[in-house]
């Protein structure tokens, strides 16, 4: 009976194997709630969770765009990738956290099939932009403050290159399962929508999807962003040691080995369980797997939206003071911010 009932699966969603029922559509994510996956108690939760980072995630990108625009010494070439982070996970946060908030609230996903499909699509498209936004920043501090390139310049045009690279890039991951190479389904407690991990159905090659996904679109941004802020450290490093009897320079160096810490920890927090299941159900094709916590991997990389702000931007004094100011509670001209701090240290550390 399980296989005849394999061959009835239907394309708009996945149910585990071990739920042995002739009627598939009882289990239904589009029309009944999924209670026989979890307790009421593990949804409102995660409706809970969602809630939050809906507001904190929307409120805080919406603010960073909304200080580039009011304030004209925050348009550096920097902030214009740290915009086009803020505006991705502005995607992510009013979109897939908000769908996944109501989902989660009404333990099914309420606005069916074709949402689902727009949900995931757009979800995973802003990730994309997250990620790949987050190793153009690297690259460019590597280029700014380590000289590769001698005295290159990297100007406005540049950032604008970047952020349109990392738009097209992540077209190139998130269109796929619209148009056959893959699919977007619910997944895990089935109230957000993704990729399809679980199946290998040759009709939509998982597996090759997937892999492309974890190469490119985790494993190289990864790559970047380590091996770009580990060069940074060593330059610090030799700078901090050319000027032992300079406060400011030690000062600069624990600063930015704290945030180079932090965001290379955030990251892996964020992604690395999300890259490590989907990894790992294609390589494991048919064992049991417990659904809710394969929800995990899906709400950490939604808490991105808030973590990547956090990081890049309130940490950044100059858009921190700004943000204050704006929202009129006081904070005058800072001083500038670490990372600039740190551009100066640089230029007098070895070449």
């Amino acid at each position: 009976m399980r296989a005849n009932r394999a061959m009835e699966l239907p394309e708009d969603f996945w149910i585990p194997i071990s739920l042995d029922t002739d009627n598939i559509t009882s289990f239904s994510p589009f029309l009944v709630p999924q209670d026989h996956l979890g307790g009421t108690g593990i949804f409102y939760g995660l409706a809970g969770f969602m809630f939050f980072l809906f507001v904190a995630g929307t409120s805080i990108n919406v603010l960073t765009i909304a200080c580039t625009v009011q304030y004209k010494k925050l348009r550096s070439h920097l902030n214009y990738i740290l915009v086009n982070l803020a505006v991705a996970n502005l995607l992510v946060s009013s979109v897939g956290s908000f769908t996944a908030f109501c989902s989660f609230f009404s333990r099914y996903f309420i606005f069916g099939p074709l949402a689902c499909k727009i949900e995931g699509f757009l979800a995973t498209l802003g990730g994309m932009v997250s990620l790949w936004s987050l190793a153009v920043i690297a690259f460019e501090r590597w280029l700014v403050i380590c000289k590769p390139l001698g005295n290159f310049a990297f100007k406005p045009d540049h950032a604008i290159a970047c952020c349109v690279f990392t738009w097209v890039f992540a077209l190139i991951a998130s269109v796929p399962p619209l148009v056959g190479w893959s699919r977007y389904i619910p997944e895990g407690l089935q109230c957000s929508c993704g990729p399809d991990w679980y199946t290998t159905d040759n009709k939509f090659n998982n597996e090759s999807y997937v892999l492309f996904l974890f190469c490119f679109c985790f494993a190289v941004p990864f790559a970047t962003i380590v091996f770009c802020y580990a060069q940074l450290l060593i330059t610090l490093k030799m700078a901090a040691k050319a000027q032992a009897d300079s406060v400011s320079t030690q000062k600069a160096e624990r600063e930015v080995t704290r945030m180079v810490v932090v965001m290379v920890l955030g990251f892996l927090v964020c992604w690395m369980p999300y890259a490590s299941f989907a990894l790992w159900t294609v390589n494991n094709r048919g064992q049991p797997f417990d659904l809710r916590l394969a929800t995990i991997p899906s709400c950490l990389s939604k808490a991105s939206t808030v973590y990547n702000p956090v990081i890049y931007v309130l940490l950044n004094k100059q858009f921190r003071s700004c943000m204050m100011k704006m929202l009129g509670m006081g904070g005058g001209d800072e001083e500038e911010s670490s990372s600039q701090s740190v551009t100066e240290v640089s230029k007098v550390g070895p070449a």
